[in-house]
């Protein structure tokens, strides 16, 4: 018996947000002014922090690698995603495919642990406050930073190593705007059992472990703080919170909508519009949250101008 012809895929199609031909222009600008204001606001952010001495505290560091992580993330797709726009076929090469798959899984990991660690910042502030500088010394930021990092290091490389071992056939048509798992292995002609069980795995670990430990933070946190009497020392008390849980609510709330609800035939194009709010929208709120609601950002801001006038 003859073999059969099988030719492998070496290029994929995005099929994009949407194949409208009158959409494209639009949503061309509106999401070039999304990116602008991510790049503009996180690097920013960045920089104050980086540049200011004043700020070289561990709930900056910590907004710092999360500004640092947004920026990044956004960055992966958001430029070919543009290009796409105005381009007559969206093609991506197989390695431009998996780098791509590889850097969003490590950056999205990294930022649910950047929130985590956020949150274990805001628990020892308030709850244990006469051991802050103890227990949120340079060397425990930087090892939880790194901790982050190797944690999203690995389920990148397992979503990545295993998406490798995979054969594409003829399919090549990617019903997304990147290079995420899931459309992805729509596209396969061999057996995808493991790395839906890898996703299962990785995805339950590292959504699972932070949505823990940030909810058990939390609740001491509200805990220590109504116990406190007076009017004013509680409203402090949440204010340094707030921005940290606008941020979490976003960002998890988002992927959970994405990942937590029942499949269905048309589950594809809604997760497209949908991805859009974590992929898109949170990097760019998140700066503006810590900006507009940080006293510290505002004060800094306002004496440069404020010396800018003088001069």
């Amino acid at each position: 018996m003859a073999p059969e012809n099988i030719s492998f895929v070496t290029e994929f199609i995005l099929v994009g947000l949407t194949d409208w031909p009158i959409l494209q222009v639009p949503l061309l600008i509106l999401f070039l002014v999304i990116y602008m204001v991510t790049v503009l606001g996180n690097l920013g952010l960045i920089t104050l922090i980086g540049l200011n001495s004043h700020l070289h505290t561990p709930v900056y560091f910590f907004l710092f690698n999360l500004s640092f992580v947004d920026f990044s993330y956004s960055s992966v797709f958001t430029p070919k995603m543009l290009v796409n726009f105005i381009s007559k076929k969206n093609i991506i090469s197989y390695t431009g495919c998996m780098t791509q798959l590889f850097f969003y899984c490590f950056f999205i990991i990294s930022e649910c642990y950047v929130l985590t660690s956020m949150a274990y910042d805001r628990y020892v502030a308030i709850c244990n406050p006469l051991l802050y500088n103890m227990a949120m010394s340079p060397k425990v930021c930087s090892n939880l930073m790194l901790g982050s990092y190797l944690m999203a290091l690995s389920g990148a490389m397992a979503h990545t190593g295993c998406m490798l071992r995979l054969t594409f056939c003829d399919a090549n048509i990617i019903n997304h705007y990147f290079c995420d798992a899931l459309p992805l292995l729509q596209l396969s002609c061999t057996s995808t059992y493991a790395n839906e069980l890898v996703i299962f795995i990785v995805v339950g670990i590292n959504v699972i472990v932070p949505s823990l430990t940030i909810f058990i933070s939390y609740g001491f946190i509200l805990h220590s703080i109504l116990q406190i009497s007076s009017t004013k020392g509680r409203s402090k008390a949440f204010s340094t919170c707030s921005s940290h849980i606008i941020a979490v609510s976003l960002f998890f709330g988002s992927c959970a909508f994405m990942y937590l609800k029942p499949s269905s035939a048309g589950s594809m194009n809604e997760n497209k519009i949908s991805s859009v709010f974590y992929t898109n929208v949170v990097p760019m709120v998140n700066p503006l949250i810590y900006s507009l609601r940080n006293k510290d950002v505002k004060f800094f801001f306002l004496s440069k101008r404020n010396n800018k006038r003088g001069k």
